[in-house]
């Protein structure tokens, strides 16, 4: 595996984490109705920086390998949906409005995985986690959703 390719890979992944720093959760956050099995706050950055290592770790793998087309297509759509998805739930707070997104999201996290482990085991088992947090995130939203059904999303003002 190319050191390089690893610092590119991890670069993406860390300027679509970069949206988290931009739209922090916040208090409007802390005030929505949860689940009893929401994560706790301090378990997310820790699940995150985890997948980014892992997913970069498989697209460097995966990247300078014959038949990779599609691994890559899908490495490169899970990680764009990804940095769509924090604005859209945390910066304009539409609730439903991610949905879509993250189910966008957990389609191509599932391509993933399935494309790295069809070209490199290693990086088809990287991809593991990111699925499994997906997931959850992805009935998180859901159900965060259904709980506050009265949530008003920002209004984006037009300028002058």
């Amino acid at each position: 595996m190319s050191v390089t390719l690893f610092l590119i890979f991890l670069a993406a992944t860390f300027a679509a984490g970069a949206t988290g720093a931009l739209f922090p959760t916040g208090e409007w956050y802390k005030r929505l109705n949860k689940p009893a099995w929401t994560p706790p706050n301090w378990a997310f950055p820790i699940m995150w920086t985890s997948i980014y290592l892992l997913i970069a770790f498989a697209g460097a793998r995966v990247a300078p390998l014959d038949g990779n087309q599609y691994a890559m297509a899908f490495w490169a759509a899970q990680i764009a949906l990804n940095a769509l998805w924090t604005p859209v739930f945390f910066g304009l707070r539409r609730l439903k409005g991610s949905l879509p997104i993250m189910a966008a999201l957990w389609i191509a996290v599932l391509g993933a995985t399935i494309t790295h482990f069809g070209v490199d085991f290693w990086a088809g088992m990287a991809f593991v986690p990111n699925l499994i947090w997906v997931t959850i995130a992805g009935a998180l939203n859901y159900t965060v959703m259904r709980l506050n059904p009265d949530q008003v999303p920002l209004e984006i003002h037009k300028l002058p």
